[in-house]
């Protein structure tokens, strides 16, 4: 009998395994754009570019390799997953006029909670057998996750990444870390120097398919967040090997040492891009790990740069999605530091005088994309310090990068930027002053607040509001052991110093809720 496929739309692999034994002859593969899937939370306009041209153009190969694709566009107007797959199991064959008696669906474990919470369900709603298969693009299995976090009373993602490293021998020599160490993170702070210039990512004009989704896009969502001009990222595999290779080739050598860094009008840097082609499976990580090996191997990128980058795929990616599985549903609503405050109105407009948060605002509305810093450490670290509401960061993060999918996106902010799961993720929270941003980008020379002062009416927000976080959670955060020495410095401080900081973030905070301009 035939059997129904369904492909998500971050399942755009070959080998993903809802298409693994398929028979041309009688199988249906469904691929659907749906409304749910648009408006679940109001996405960046690029990244709903990104996102349905990369499905048309797979649909487009699958169809190519000879396999019976039905693709329902945004024109049908199908809200949810129970729509679509209801519609196949019920509508006529256009040649034998009955519908055709699938034996099962199958498809491929999805990356959200929520989705797989809906495709279970269908089994029920329609009577149908659900087959959901694991998913092989990551390298360590969700089983796998859990057996290793057992009786783990924190769960560090050095530690893991330690234990990845020997399962997959990458970067390991005769049982040991090559170079003799794990991790080369002290190597990778560099400012960027005044006077280098990184070259241009790699972009590509977009074509037939592109443009009439742009359009689509344009006038179906007009509301949404984020700039359409200018799209140049790949939407097909082809593309996304494209910029692997101009990334190996041209960043990486340079990645390690500036990664970090920041700098004005310069939101790419020597970073890789490739997020977004990971996480919808265009790139597979095993491919993107041994391209950047073979870099240092060849002597073509130095090893503080090649560790750091295979870092953040094999251990921040696969922790977090291991993470995510782990702790969910329970994860998302969890808030130790009690933060209700109301996203600010700039994190959508950009307009406040706190140039780094502007900056990386801008950059964020034109090109769907800011780098780990300027996500963690400058509009993160304003979130943190300023108590926002962990929901509303996270919508707001899910909705505006075009890499972010819950499984990465939510431990990340509510674990690494927010701390509201009070320590998983996280040793201790990532709270910073102005002294960070000043050192680590040239931001702070283009603001009208100066951040060498700690208050009055020039300081810069992030020094006392870095100080008022320390103080208004002193309770829930003195007894962890990352945070004796800050406590101490704060401690230190006179009566005087620590009411002056209490008042002027108190004012702060106050515009900040009236919608002034800060």
């Amino acid at each position: 009998m035939a059997v129904l496929r369904l492909i998500l739309g971050d399942q755009l692999n070959d080998h993903i395994t809802s298409l693994q034994d398929i028979d041309p002859a009688q199988d249906r593969v469904l691929m659907c754009e749906l409304t749910e899937e648009t408006t679940y939370v109001p996405h960046h306009k690029k990244k709903l570019v990104f996102f349905l041209s990369a499905m048309r153009h797979f649909a487009r190969d699958l169809q190519k390799r000879g396999l019976n694709v039905h693709y329902d566009s945004l024109d049908e107007n199908l809200h949810s997953f129970s729509d679509a797959v209801k519609k196949q199991f019920t509508a006529p064959d256009p040649i034998t006029g009955q519908p055709v008696a699938f034996e099962k669906l199958v498809v491929t474990h999805p990356g959200e909670y929520r989705v797989l919470r809906q495709l279970k369900a269908l089994k029920e709603e329609l009577n149908i057998p659900v087959e959901i298969r694991p998913d092989h693009r990551f390298l360590a299995t969700k089983k796998q996750f859990a057996d290793w976090a057992q009786g783990r009373k924190q769960l560090r993602m050095e530690l893991f990444y330690r234990q990845m490293r020997k399962n997959l021998n990458i970067l390991m020599q005769d049982g040991e870390p090559v170079g003799g160490q794990w991790n080369y993170d002290q190597e990778n702070r560099k400012a960027l120097p005044s006077d280098l210039q990184p070259s241009a990512p790699l972009g590509f004009k977009p074509d037939a398919i592109t443009r009439q989704v742009i359009q689509q896009v344009s006038e179906r969502f007009p509301q949404h967040f984020g700039d359409l001009a200018d799209f140049h990222y790949g939407v097909t595999r082809a593309q996304a090997l494209q910029v692997l290779e101009h990334f190996i080739s041209q960043r990486l050598p340079r990645f390690g040492d500036y990664q970090d860094a920041m700098k004005q009008d310069q939101p790419w840097l020597f970073h890789s891009h490739i997020g977004l082609y990971l996480n919808i499976g265009l790139l597979t990580p095993m491919e993107v790990i041994r391209a950047a090996e073979k870099a240092w191997q060849n002597q073509a990128a130095p090893l503080n740069a090649v560790e750091g980058f295979i870092r953040q795929i094999l251990g921040w990616r696969e922790y977090v999605r291991g993470l995510y599985w782990l702790k969910m549903p329970d994860y998302k609503k969890l808030n130790y530091l009690n933060a209700k405050r109301p996203l600010p109105e700039f994190y959508w407009s950009g307009k406040t005088r706190m140039n780094c948060l502007s900056q990386c605002v801008k950059q964020t509305k034109e090109h769907a994309y800011a780098h780990h810093i300027q996500r963690l450490m400058v509009l993160g670290n304003f979130a943190l310090l300023t108590g926002l509401s962990p929901d509303e960061v996270n919508d707001w993060y899910l909705l505006v990068y075009a890499d972010a999918l819950e499984w990465v996106e939510l431990p990340n902010v509510s674990g690494m930027i927010l701390f509201a799961d009070g320590g998983y993720l996280g040793s201790k929270p990532y709270a910073a002053g102005g002294a960070y941003i000043n050192r680590m980008s040239d931001y702070c020379k283009h603001c009208t607040y100066k951040v060498k002062e700690k208050t009055g009416n020039h300081a810069c927000p992030f020094n006392y509001l870095y100080w008022d976080f320390l103080d208004r959670n002193k309770e829930t955060l003195k007894g962890n052991p990352r945070m004796g020495l800050v406590y101490k410095n704060l401690d230190r401080m006179s009566d005087a110093q620590v009411k002056a900081i209490r008042m002027q973030a108190d004012s702060f905070l106050r515009k900040l809720d009236a919608g002034e301009t800060v």
